[in-house]
This record gives structure tokens, sequence and C-alpha cells, in this order.
């Protein structure tokens, strides 16, 4: 099934950015783009450079198993811009390493390779459109980010998006910096 046709979780249309829909991932379908992007060196601090494809693909078709995490492609009319992630922190390590409170949900964002110039707004109309799918839950009251703590250019971007740094954590994989995201702040910088 292409993603063209899989029912979408969130559609949103944004003015001088267009329609926006956002799509589960299929760990069999979605392999080889997904594969392509993880190992791209633009996506190093995504951790995957070295993964071949049954490791992409058991991580994927793993995480599709979970009622607590769940992949999608975004995708910008009809080409694939992103694969987003979300996870429920209490069901994750990253739960361990600092004091989930209810309401605190996880994304991971990986922008997908960019075709021809770098478009201005780009970026912030992405997280624009993430942060209204996630919110839509009303029980989802902070989204929780743990980008590698070596990502200075994605650390100033959360900032800049309003986020609040939390400590640098170590998980099993990286060294991250948590970022947190109110609801309330939101609402305050509208």
């Amino acid at each position: 099934m292409t993603t063209e046709s899989r029912k979408a979780v969130h559609e949103q249309v944004i003015d001088g950015f267009g329609a926006v829909r956002v799509v589960p991932v299929d760990p069999v379908a979605d392999l080889d783009l997904i594969h392509t992007w993880v190992t791209q060196e633009r996506a190093g601090f995504w951790g995957m450079l070295d993964a071949d494809r049954e490791r992409v693909l058991e991580i994927y078709t793993y995480l599709d198993g979970l009622s607590t995490h769940h992949a999608y492609l975004i995708h910008r009319g009809d080409r694939p811009i992103a694969l987003f992630q979300t996870y429920e922190p209490a069901h994750d390590p990253v739960g361990e390493c600092y004091d989930v409170q209810a309401g605190d949900f996880g994304v991971h964002l990986l922008v997908g390779p960019v075709e021809g110039a770098t478009e201005a707004g780009f970026t912030g109309n992405l997280i624009s459109v993430i942060l209204t799918y996630v919110l839509a839950d009303p029980s989802r009251k902070r989204i929780v980010v743990e980008p590698d703590a070596r990502n200075a250019k994605v650390i100033a971007r959360l900032l800049r998006t309003g986020f609040e740094l939390g400590p640098e954590i170590d998980l099993p994989e990286k060294r991250a910096r948590l970022a947190f995201l109110t609801r309330d702040a939101i609402r305050a910088d509208s």
C-alpha cells in the first residue's frame, strides 16, 4: 500500500506551505525510504548510520507492534518530507532518566533530505504541524524531546520554538539533552 493511499492520522493545510498529511509508517513498504534517510551522514544524530536494511526493518517492525510508540511519515503534497516518531516516556528508556509527569508525550523528528534551495520557514511549518497533531489529544500536557547533546543546531531550534532545556541524560545509545514544551507555554506564545 502506498503512503498516498494510507489513511492519514492528521491532515492540515498551512497558508504558503501547502497540504500536509501524517501517515503511519508501514515498515515493509517504507523500508527503502527510511533506510536511505537514516543512513545518510546528515542523519548522524539519528544513530543509525551503519544500520543495514534488515536492522531498519527490525526496528520499525518492532515499533509498529507497540501501543506506546508510533512512527509516521509526514508528506507535503505527495512527497515525504519527514520521519516523525512518538512515544510515551513512561514506557521508554528516557522515562528512567527523569521524573515523568502525567501528560508527558515524547517525539522524534528527522527531516528528510532537502531538494534544491533551503526554504525559509520550512522547519517552523513542520513543527507547527507536529504540535497541532500531538496536542489535539487534550491528555498530552507536555512534549518531551531528547536530542543528542552535541546537536547544537536542533537544540537552538527547540529553544526558538519555546522548549525549556532540562538536564543532560545518558541513554543507551547517546548522551542526550532533555527539553520540554508545555501546552501552557504554547498558549502563552500564541
